[in-house]
């Protein structure tokens, strides 16, 4: 006996016919009875009454039935979970990421899901959060990083990091050197913000609205680096992430925390709640929650 016998066994109980059963799985109905009549001779016993006009179990069909449904599930599930290992030798993955989270916190993250998983090709691009998640919506990738808050009826999510936005100044600034500021105090100021594909871009507008002025923009960018040399240049000032700040030439570039209002800089990773998902990317989103815990 072996686990194609299970499988014919199955199959015809459920058709109710050696010839729908040998049609389901694809095969000749004469194999099929053949097949069936070999495991009978083994057992020396009869599994189907022949004589009926439907295909009916014997007594000692109904045993080999009974036991054939855990074992078959049993079956289904190794070949399942053998394929999904064989997959993650080979699967591919899209990844959307803000130029600012892209260089400073996935770097060492995807270095370890490559030690995991060599066989997973990333493929990563570059976005704002508003196209990232435009991106992902349509499918065009598989998961993306964004600022919140997000659609939760569209995305599923996991947090990554929290932080709060410094506004950044040259040093010869009036403003460098202090411990903190309103936004209210910027309203002459010349701003320099990312692009409007960015979710930055329309967060600080709306935030100096609050703060009763419209921000007069002088330089929009989609590269934080570049905007920190603008900056460093006396072009104009800008926001970043705390993270981001400490990173700056201190020589050149003053870092002051905003606290009136507090505008939060919080990344989370996305995933369509509904739809196909592939074996490597539910391998991703497990490993960067393990990561992110």
């Amino acid at each position: 006996m072996d686990i194609r016998h299970l499988q014919y066994i199955n199959e015809i109980v459920k058709q109710r016919s050696f010839t729908k059963a040998a049609e389901s799985l694809h095969i000749a109905q004469p194999t099929i009875s053949k097949s069936i009549r070999n495991l009978e001779n083994e057992l020396h016993f009869e599994l189907f009454n022949r004589d009926s006009k439907t295909v009916k179990l014997t007594d000692a069909g109904e045993v080999v039935y009974r036991y054939a449904q855990p074992i078959l599930q049993l079956f289904d599930s190794l070949t399942a979970e053998v394929n999904d290992l064989s997959f993650l030798q080979k699967g591919t993955i899209s990844i959307g990421l803000p130029p600012m989270a892209g260089s400073r916190f996935f770097p060492s993250v995807l270095k370890r899901f490559q030690a995991r998983y060599p066989g997973i090709s990333v493929q990563m691009v570059e976005y704002g959060a508003v196209r990232i998640e435009d991106s992902v919506s349509s499918g065009a990738l598989d998961v993306g990083v964004v600022l919140t808050p997000v659609d939760k009826e569209q995305f599923e999510s996991i947090p990554l990091v929290r932080e709060k936005l410094n506004v950044i100044m040259p040093t010869s600034h009036p403003f460098s050197g202090r411990q903190s500021i309103a936004l209210s105090e910027l309203s002459t100021e010349r701003f320099i913000l990312f692009s409007n594909e960015f979710t930055l871009h329309d967060r600080v507008i709306d935030h100096c609205r609050d703060a009763g002025f419209t921000p007069h923009i002088v330089y929009e960018s989609s590269q934080w680096d570049f905007i920190t040399e603008m900056v460093a240049s006396d072009l104009g000032i800008a926001m970043l992430p705390e993270t981001i700040c400490r990173t700056l030439d201190a020589t050149q570039i003053s870092s002051v925390p905003l606290t009136e209002p507090v505008i939060p800089w919080e990344l989370v990773m996305v995933w369509k709640r509904e739809g196909y998902l592939s074996r490597a990317a539910k391998a991703w989103i497990a490993f960067v929650e393990e990561m992110f815990a």
